[in-house]
């Protein structure tokens, strides 16, 4: 199995380039997501550090973002304890798959958290920071305070796109995103 790995900073596009892979994909978003809405067990080690923000099961978003905003380390706090577990399905959405040739790991932080090996391929997502911006502040729950925070957990762009083995420019247009992904499907097949 050939691990490919999706590399980019915030808003770059990198679900929607892995989702056009056609390839299965582990999206750790989506996974967070559900871990907050589903699992007792994170809501409760997130209340036993975080009493006075996390309150509530399933876990609100608000309550995070409020954590975030409140103070940095509580931003770490919450990444430890949700790491363990997307790290516990992403190992089990690689076992379920382990059959296939390849599978795309859609998670913003696998450089960070050392999640990905050697030969995996990495692939980066260029796109243009305005642009990026502008969709961003589009999104409905988006705030600039603890986009910044997510930032500063993060390699900086220039790291990533080095550590890259592939490019792919994102205007935002699928032509550009199906055509890289078609140059990287010819190298890699």
């Amino acid at each position: 199995m050939i691990i490919i790995g999706i590399l980019g900073g915030i808003g770059s596009g990198k679900s929607y380039v892995a989702q056009n892979f056609g390839y299965p994909v582990f999206n750790a978003d989506y996974e967070v997501a559900k871990l907050y809405q589903k699992n007792k067990d994170v809501f409760k080690k997130l209340k036993a550090k975080l009493p006075k923000y996390i309150r509530s099961f399933p876990i609100e978003k608000k309550e995070i973002s409020n954590a975030i905003l409140a103070n940095k380390n509580n931003l770490k706090e919450i990444v430890k304890i949700v790491h363990i577990e997307i790290k516990k399905k992403m190992n089990d959405f690689l076992k379920k798959h382990k059959n296939k040739k390849f599978v795309v790991l859609d998670i913003p932080l696998l450089l960070e958290n050392k999640i990905n090996k050697k030969k995996d391929i990495l692939v980066f997502v260029q796109s243009n920071q305005l642009e990026i911006f502008k969709r961003l502040k589009k999104r409905k729950n988006f705030n600039q305070k603890i986009f910044k925070k997510f930032k500063t957990i993060q390699y900086p762009i220039s790291y990533k796109k080095k550590k890259s083995n592939f490019i792919i420019k994102n205007n935002f247009r699928k032509k550009s995103v199906i055509d890289g992904i078609k140059s990287i499907k010819k190298e890699t097949a």
